[in-house]
């Protein structure tokens, strides 16, 4: 049954048949016990619900559909001790491989990654560092190209307003403090409203009144993400203030919904779903042998702008960006 080339294509119906009338499930536990390894793909994830993590899930699923290979997704809810805790679980599993989001592990969970004796792929960011291998953009850099794409578009009293500030949404907001402090923009305290609250379109909403009544003259915000941006296009609207004349925007990811809005949302496009699939093509190249020469890979990214950063009515300017390099195609 592991190898059915190895037999004559009758004895394989003879075979086929005694399981269907048998019922005979292969058992991973035993299999795994007998190889040292499992045919299981851990995903190590913040989120399921997010849609962030929903693409790079699908990239995933897409890249180990066919293979003898099953992904197994986990929810860290955005702790460290979660993550620690949902590592040591997989390590007693004997993973084929492991895909985690992020860079800051602790040292005990770097640790554990280390010690399962598989190959391990960090997702979602860039790191001179990795564990074993990564493949993301650079968070940091994408978030200069938001303040770099409103500065180009006429807007100087910039804020940056952010919930659930994650590692990557912190990166996002060094790099707004870069770009602000370099310009010579940063003048006194800057234009930062946060809060630790779960992202959503209330709370976008929320984060951009307490940030005018800090700041009347607000004329400009980098959101973390797309949600917070739509809320905060919906205050805008509340209260009158016109985007893009009076009120620039850019959110965080490139959802669809910021496409559909009006008016339309500028934001930086992330490849998620590229970022999930190279992750198991690297996974896959090496169980067979065949590693590949990127161990780190910058997939890059976008800023597409829209109407609401279009102040000086030029849309058919191109996008600024850090073009992606082109994934090796692991399959080859």
């Amino acid at each position: 049954m592991r190898m059915p080339d190895l037999v004559t294509p009758a004895t394989r119906a003879k075979v086929t048949a005694a399981v269907e009338a048998l019922g005979y499930v292969p058992n991973p536990a035993a299999q795994a016990l007998a190889s040292a390894r499992s045919r299981i793909i851990g995903v190590v994830i913040p989120s399921l619900t997010n849609q962030i993590f929903a693409d790079l899930l699908s990239g995933v699923m897409d890249g180990l559909d066919a293979t003898d290979y099953t992904p197994q997704f986990v929810n860290t809810r955005y702790t460290l001790t979660g993550e620690e805790n949902l590592l040591r679980i997989f390590s007693t599993q004997r993973p084929a491989g492991m895909i985690v989001s992020g860079v800051d592990q602790t040292a005990m969970a770097r640790q554990i990654l280390m010690d399962m004796g598989c190959p391990v792929v960090q997702v979602m960011e860039t790191s001179p560092n990795p564990i074993d291998m990564i493949v993301g953009c650079d968070q940091r850099e994408a978030g200069r190209a938001a303040v770099h794409h409103l500065i180009a578009k006429g807007y100087r009293q910039i804020g940056f307003l952010g919930a659930r500030m994650d590692p990557r949404a912190q990166r996002r907001l060094a790099g707004y403090r870069d770009v602000m402090q370099a310009e010579g923009l940063a003048k006194g305290e800057l234009l930062v409203q946060t809060t630790p609250k779960p992202t959503s379109y209330t709370v976008g909403g929320q984060l951009l009144s307490d940030l005018l009544a800090r700041c009347p003259d607000l004329d400009a915000i980098f959101c973390n993400n797309d949600d917070v941006a739509l809320g905060a296009l919906f205050e805008c609207q509340r209260r009158g203030i016109s985007v893009p004349e009076q009120m620039g925007i850019v959110g965080f990811n490139d959802l669809d919904v910021v496409s559909c809005s009006v008016p339309s949302i500028t934001s930086v496009r992330t490849h998620r779903y590229q970022t999930g699939l190279t992750a198991v093509q690297m996974i896959l190249a090496e169980l067979r042998g065949e590693p590949g020469d990127i161990r780190s890979l910058d997939t890059g990214f976008e800023v597409i702008a829209r109407q609401s950063t279009d102040r000086l009515g030029r849309l058919d300017v191109p996008p600024s960006a850090n073009q992606p390099v082109k994934p090796k195609d692991y399959h080859d």
